[in-house]
């Protein structure tokens, strides 16, 4: 496993290499593979995401979303990290964002995964693989994630990964319109590791 990350912290220098799946940060010409894999999957997506704007999966939107990461990388606050199999193919997306520093010394993780790629354990092995980058090289003492109460696969990610349920947060999040309760997990630096391939 390689952590890649320059003394500026900016994103584009950011690759973790693991067994079965990489994680790099997004870049421009990711841009097609990128809007088919979210086209594809809308139907499997959009339940679980806030809602798609009209121009969701535009070229222009792609790179305001990529200046967003780049800020974010550069102020030490997020980093999205797009998921890749050994053979390049991208399936997925994972962030660490609303990073907090000083005592709290926590991140959220966001997630999502393309449908051919879904239920193969690709995502759990992302999720493996960014926690040890998230502690060792960014000193994060914990990690959180949430997910709504009917997404029995993403809390079944979150398991696998090594994270504990800690309760319940009503009407957490506006999820595709409608404020919805979520599931809260969390894991920090010295909780046991999953025997995950990563």
């Amino acid at each position: 496993m390689a952590f890649l990350l320059s003394s500026s912290r900016t994103a584009i220098d950011l690759d973790l290499q693991g067994r079965d799946v990489a994680l790099r940060a997004p870049q421009m010409a990711d841009y097609e593979a990128w809007a088919e894999l979210r086209a594809a999957s809308r139907a499997e997506l959009t339940p679980y995401e806030p809602v798609w704007t009209r121009d969701e999966l535009s070229r222009s939107a792609y790179r305001h979303r990529l200046k967003h990461y780049a800020r974010e990388a550069a102020q030490d606050l997020g980093y999205a990290l797009f998921i890749f199999n050994p053979a390049h193919h991208l399936l997925g997306s994972v962030t660490l964002s609303n990073i907090r520093r000083g005592v709290a010394q926590a991140a959220t993780i966001g997630y999502w995964i393309g449908t051919p790629a879904a239920g193969r354990g690709h995502m759990t092995a992302a999720l493996c693989l960014l926690a040890p980058f998230a502690f060792r090289s960014l000193q994060l003492h914990r990690l959180e994630a949430g997910c709504v109460p009917s997404n029995r696969a993403s809390i079944r990610v979150l398991e696998k990964s090594g994270f504990a349920e800690e309760g319940l947060a009503r009407r957490y999040l506006r999820i595709n319109g409608t404020w919805q309760d979520h599931l809260l997990f969390a894991r920090l630096i010295d909780d046991p590791h999953p025997e995950v391939r990563s």
